[in-house]
C-alpha cells in the first residue's frame, strides 16, 4: 500500500475491486450510486483515508470506511486492505443474500437471449 492521502474517488474504487474498469466506477458515480460521507459527488473528488463510502452495486449496498490508498491495482485479497465494511452493512448484505436463497426474484436465473427452442416456445404461447 502507497501512503498517497489521496486518491481520486473512481480509481480508488476500480484499485479497490468494486468495478472491473476505471470507467464503470465513473459511470456508477455519475449515476449517483456512489456517496462519500453521505453526499454525491462527481468522479474527480479526492478521497481520504477515513471517509465512509456508500456503494450500490445492481441490489447490493456496501458501506465501507477508507483504510488507506495503492498507486496500482493489486489482487483481491490486497485490495481488501484498503478498506472495511461496516457491522451493520455486512450483517444486513448477508440477510438479503438469505432472503434472496429462500424467494428468489422470478426470471433471476434466465441470463442472455433465449435459444432457439425456447423462442419457439415463447412465439407459440402467443398463438
Amino acid at each position: 500500500m502507497n501512503d498517497n492521502p489521496r486518491m481520486r474517488i473512481d480509481k480508488w474504487l476500480w484499485v479497490a475491486r468494486f468495478f472491473k474498469t476505471r470507467s464503470l466506477a465513473a459511470e456508477a458515480i455519475a449515476s449517483r450510486k456512489v456517496k462519500i460521507n453521505g453526499e454525491h459527488v462527481k468522479p474527480a473528488r479526492e478521497l481520504k483515508v477515513g471517509d465512509q463510502l456508500d456503494i450500490s452495486l445492481g441490489q447490493t449496498r456496501f458501506v465501507v470506511n477508507v483504510l488507506g490508498m495503492a498507486a496500482q491495482r493489486r489482487p483481491a485479497s490486497e485490495a481488501r486492505l484498503l478498506y472495511q465494511e461496516t457491522e451493520d452493512s455486512l450483517a444486513r448484505r448477508q440477510r438479503e443474500q438469505e432472503l434472496r436463497k429462500l424467494a428468489p426474484v422470478p426470471g433471476a436465473d434466465l441470463k442472455g437471449r433465449p435459444t432457439k427452442r425456447q423462442g419457439r416456445l415463447i412465439r407459440s404461447m402467443g398463438d
